[in-house]
């Protein structure tokens, strides 16, 4: 009988054409294009596209794409009126979670049509609501106005357009978009594997995606990146980041946004947040936080040959937009989602229920039942 193995590590649980994380090399592939190549070459939309149908679009398909994904982010009633009466402290991914699994309702074919094409419809229609779910939520817990949907703004410009009820800059926009399509997708991480293993059970899309978003919400995923954040906030100047964590250190602390479960030398995707990080705390006129993360990443690399990873920089990043600290996770939650998707309609394609085996460590068989009288 096969070992066990804590949490699956080196576990192949199946194939995909969608990504690859390459730990040794420090690489992440998508659909043969290296993630370096995309980032700020295409769009998020293109990306998108590409992890639906494993080819970049025309210049004909991604208008179509980006019209589709437009055409499809109302929200039901039900459930704007569900984001609007839930707790204000209601943790975002809780409310993200709950009404993805609403929107389920407004599907009465769910599990009657489960074919490509019908299942398509829904990714784009989950891809195109997540955002407007996220901002919604935020705008109601602070008793604002939710500004309606807009048809003339890609993804990213169109969510920060919604949580400030204002079209954001062409920098922010692009900003965030890069984040978004260096976020759309990660191999079989946990959330996707989650997605993945939901679906195989011929379960409905919407239960899929409702638990993706449940496991993403973990610190040890894609919570991290609050994390982060918190971290600087409890260190408060680049003076004190040294004996932070020499402290932590000391303590076998972790220090949130170093290291990565996969990647053995750099995460190919901070680089990229790291400039946009620095760019933005320059134009800010506050290099406090990108200050007080370089040192900290110099320090892990030096003490602990450890790298940052993309939380460490994307908390930055997000941060220095303006974005509350508890949507960073919501955002790597709208940028996945279409990887999750994607994964979804892979896993359909050939499916096969996961159903793995586990390895019983209790007692041996054989013992009797004492009567109930005679237990001590």
């Amino acid at each position: 009988m096969a070992m066990a193995t804590k949490g699956l590590e080196g576990i192949v649980a199946n194939t995909t054409r969608l990504s690859d994380v390459v730990g040794d090399k420090g690489q992440l592939i998508y659909c043969g294009y290296d993630i370096n190549e995309l980032a700020g070459n295409v769009s998020y939309e293109e990306v998108v596209f590409l992890l639906w149908n494993n080819r970049l679009p025309t210049r004909a398909e991604l208008s179509e794409c980006e019209e589709t994904l437009r055409g499809q982010r109302q929200l039901p009633d039900g459930v704007v009126e569900l984001i609007k009466s839930a707790p204000k402290e209601a943790n975002p991914m809780d409310v993200m979670r709950t009404a993805v699994s609403m929107l389920g309702l407004y599907d009465c074919d769910a599990l009657k049509d489960m074919g490509p094409e019908a299942n398509r419809t829904r990714a784009r229609s989950i891809t195109a609501k997540i955002g407007v779910i996220a901002a919604y939520f935020h705008r109601a817990r602070q008793g604002k106005s939710l500004p309606p949907v807009r048809g003339d703004l890609g993804e990213a410009a169109h969510f920060l357009y919604l949580i400030n009820d204002e079209a954001p800059s062409k920098e922010a926009a692009d900003t965030l978009d890069v984040a978004f399509v260096l976020h759309a997708d990660h191999g079989t991480n946990a959330s996707t594997f989650s997605a993945r293993v939901t679906i195989s059970t011929l379960t409905d899309f919407y239960s899929a995606i409702t638990s993706a978003i449940g496991t993403l919400k973990g610190p040890l995923h894609g919570g991290a990146n609050e994390g982060v954040i918190q971290m600087l906030e409890e260190i408060g100047s680049e003076d004190r980041v040294d004996a932070f964590i020499e402290q932590q250190l000391a303590e076998k602390k972790k220090i949130m946004g170093i290291g990565h479960r996969v990647y053995k030398t750099l995460d190919p995707r901070a680089p990229h947040l790291q400039r946009m990080a620095i760019k933005l705390s320059e134009k800010l006129g506050d290099p406090k936080w990108i200050k007080m993360s370089e040192r900290i990443a110099q320090l892990m690399k030096e003490r602990k040959n450890l790298n940052a990873n993309v939380d460490f920089y994307s908390a930055t990043v997000y941060y220095s937009l303006g974005i509350p600290t508890d949507l960073f996770t919501p955002i790597f939650a709208i940028a996945r989602t279409s990887g999750w998707c994607a994964h979804i309609l892979e896993q359909l394609e050939d499916n096969r229920l996961f159903r793995p085996l586990s390895e019983y460590v209790g007692e041996p068989v054989g013992k009797k039942v004492v009567p109930i009288d005679q237990r001590s």
